[in-house]
């Protein structure tokens, strides 16, 4: 009996980057859901943080824009440029985990995933617990009670992009 064919890529038309990592250069609608390739990009104007940014407090700035935008999808790639770049103390990094989990949880949000945003949120906000109220030029406290909020939000009315949505805390 054999095994399964190992002389081809499980995925052969999967996106690589330079280094042969997997990638996605798919088109994505406005909430960052993959789209079938030849539709019409929803996100033209989506960059790469490493890019675009020449710095943590940069990268910060642009993340809370985006945040405020609504466009929480963009912005979680900011937020999770500067939660696992080296520049961050191992220390900090659960606190930039749930700073990155707010917007991804807001993302799950608009997406209409119930279960997955409130997941998200409420990690996000455990995550965030032991740090001060104000920390990292981010108001921690504030943040994570508008993540909780959304929470609320969602048992009463369901996930959706209608909800109100915090704005983020620049300390």
């Amino acid at each position: 009996m054999s095994g399964p064919d190992v002389s081809q890529p499980r995925y052969p038309q999967r996106d690589r980057n330079a280094e042969g990592r997997a990638e996605n250069a798919r088109p994505r609608d406005r909430f960052g859901r993959p789209l079938a390739r030849g539709r019409a990009d929803e996100m033209p104007e989506r960059v790469e943080p490493a890019e675009v940014v020449d710095g943590l407090q940069e990268a910060l700035a642009v993340a809370a824009r985006l945040f405020d935008a609504e466009r929480f999808f963009e912005a979680h790639e900011f937020l999770e440029y500067i939660w696992k770049s080296d520049l961050v103390d191992d220390a900090d990094r659960d606190f930039w985990k749930g700073v990155t989990q707010v917007a991804v949880g807001c993302c799950h949000t608009q997406r209409g995933n119930d279960s997955g945003a409130v997941t998200l949120l409420e990690r996000a906000a455990r995550y965030m617990a032991p740090y001060p109220a104000v920390y990292g030029g981010v108001a921690a406290g504030v943040l994570a009670q508008g993540a909780l909020d959304v929470v609320s939000q969602i048992h009463a009315e369901g996930a959706s992009p209608q909800l109100r949505f915090p704005r983020f805390p620049l300390a």
